[in-house]
């Protein structure tokens, strides 16, 4: 299906590897221009290497941090003309309550929560411009309470009520906003998370693997996966959806 994406240009973060990466593919697949951001400029341009070469589309690259409202401000000053913004960057710690300390737990919702609402606000005037769309990838943590992921939980209900209210009001901008929860996916991240538990509950880190037994379909979902549904989003074909959530793990619990 061609999802009438060619010619557009879309701003990525967290592009680097991951879901991020992932959907910059996609992306670039359907003829999107891209910025893509994170903050290793050497894996950045490694992977819009790799788009112009496969794709043959423009890339550019803004190595930045955007827990930092400065760095916020220096890519919406670099952007000009934007179709699409897609808000993936940001790793929250597990831990309950009275394992996080006030400096994580503030540093993970700096990048996440106040990362995705402050680059939105940010964009949100050149976005209008052109009817553009925004893309939130959060996580199932934000539905399914978590207290041993307290922090994520919490920051990810919070990006939730952001997507649906934000996703209300844009069509007044000619714009929409959608945000997909995605559950388990096979990223380093995630292997690396499970290889922590393993040892916790094993004494053994290399068992981490039995836990994708106990998965929907015995395994996570591919960075792939999320990076089709995202596209779709971004794309007119899906041009009156907005202030929704897509939950992608296997229907799992």
């Amino acid at each position: 299906m061609d999802l009438d994406l060619a010619g557009k240009r879309a701003l990525v973060t967290g592009a680097s590897k991951g879901i991020g990466r992932a959907i910059a593919m996609r992306l670039a697949q359907e003829g999107c221009g891209l910025i893509l951001v994170a903050r290793n400029a050497e894996t950045l341009d490694a992977t819009a290497a790799n788009l112009r070469q496969r794709h043959n589309v423009p890339v550019r690259v803004l190595a930045a941090d955007i827990a930092q409202q400065g760095e916020i401000e220096r890519i919406a000053a670099d952007v000009d003309a934007l179709d699409i913004l897609v808000n993936n960057a940001g790793a929250i710690p597990p831990g309950a309550l009275l394992d996080i300390d006030d400096t994580r737990w503030r540093a993970a919702w700096d990048l996440k929560v106040f990362g995705f609402i402050g680059l939105t606000r940010a964009l949100y005037p050149k976005l209008k411009t052109r009817r553009g769309v925004i893309v939130n990838i959060i996580g199932t943590a934000g539905e399914r309470f978590d207290p041993n992921y307290i922090a994520g939980s919490s920051g990810n209900a919070a990006l939730m009520a952001f997507t649906r209210a934000l996703g209300h009001s844009a069509p007044r901008d000619g714009m929409r906003a959608v945000g997909i929860n995605p559950g388990p996916v096979a990223t380093d991240r995630m292997e690396t998370m499970l290889r922590g538990r393993a040892e916790k509950d094993f004494g053994d880190a290399s068992r981490w693997q039995e836990y994708l037994e106990k998965m929907p379909f015995g395994r996570a979902a591919t960075p792939e996966e999320i990076a089709d549904a995202a596209a779709f989003l971004a794309s007119p074909r899906s041009a009156y959806t907005t202030g929704t959530i897509l939950t992608i793990d296997g229907a799992g619990r």
